[in-house]
């Protein structure tokens, strides 16, 4: 089905793995479109319960865009590259299934902008960070300029992307870019765990909490308003029937997410 990516689907989580080692998994048009897909079936498919995002081999999770796919382009041609980015990195943004970036190496560009687009991410010690477009006479292009500063600040999003440098995983750590830094044969094992765990809660509920903590960060929104009506919603599930229950009889809750 797919030629530039992998997916397997193990314990409800579907992997999903950018398969073009030999360009340092670099995105280009092809790896975008079968993303989408990847993404439209964690979507639809009610086995999968979660997904991981990250790149095959040892050295990159996305080294970048392939830029030989940017020498021919007129600016209209390059806007409607951004504006796919854009639609495919907010459908990632935006499932209500968690979405982890499992950053196995070099993050890059697009890379860091696809590992941004997910809830939240996981580094191995070797990973790396970067916005370089600044090096080709270009800016990030795939809501990386939006999704940096909101993460890390306007101070330090701004000297990454002026500057062009690469940053460590300790440093994305410290800065607030990743949630954890782990060995690089840590890393699946680690998204795995967490995963587990959100399994374990409501579902209906954690899609409330993606979406209502995305409208933080959108301008168009009062996320205050969405978050009552989403509370407010959650007293019609049978889901906080059963949490309730569980938490007066002191026992696991088991949702069926309804």
């Amino acid at each position: 089905m797919y030629h530039t990516i992998k997916t397997e689907l193990t314990d409800n989580i579907f992997f999903i793995y950018i398969n073009r080692p030999d360009k340092l998994n670099a995105l280009n048009q092809e790896v975008m479109a079968e993303l989408a897909l990847a993404i439209d079936e964690v979507y639809s498919n009610p086995q999968i319960r979660s997904a991981v995002i990250t790149g095959t081999g040892e050295k990159a999770f996305v080294a970048g865009a392939d830029i030989s796919e940017f020498l021919t382009l007129s600016a209209e041609q390059g806007a409607d590259l951004a504006k796919k980015g854009h639609v495919v990195f907010k459908h990632i943004e935006d499932c209500p299934k968690p979405v982890i970036a499992a950053v196995n190496g070099f993050a890059l560009g697009g890379g860091c902008e696809l590992a941004m687009a997910c809830h939240f991410r996981i580094a191995a010690t070797n990973a790396k960070f970067g916005q370089p477009e600044v090096n080709l006479g270009l800016i990030p292009g795939y809501g990386g300029t939006q999704r940096l500063t909101t993460l890390i600040g306007k101070g330090k999003a701004m000297e990454l992307m002026m500057t062009g440098d690469m940053i460590s995983a300790d440093d994305a750590l410290q800065w607030g870019l990743v949630n954890y830094v782990v060995a690089p044969g840590e890393l699946l094992p680690k998204a795995t765990e967490l995963l587990k765990k959100i399994h374990t809660k409501a579902p209906l509920a954690i899609a409330r909490v993606i979406k209502c903590a995305n409208a933080a960060l959108d301008h168009n929104m009062d996320g205050f308003e969405l978050e009552l009506n989403e509370f407010a919603a959650c007293f019609a599930t049978k889901d906080l029937q059963e949490g309730a229950q569980a938490f007066i009889q002191k026992r696991p809750a088991k949702f069926i997410g309804e």
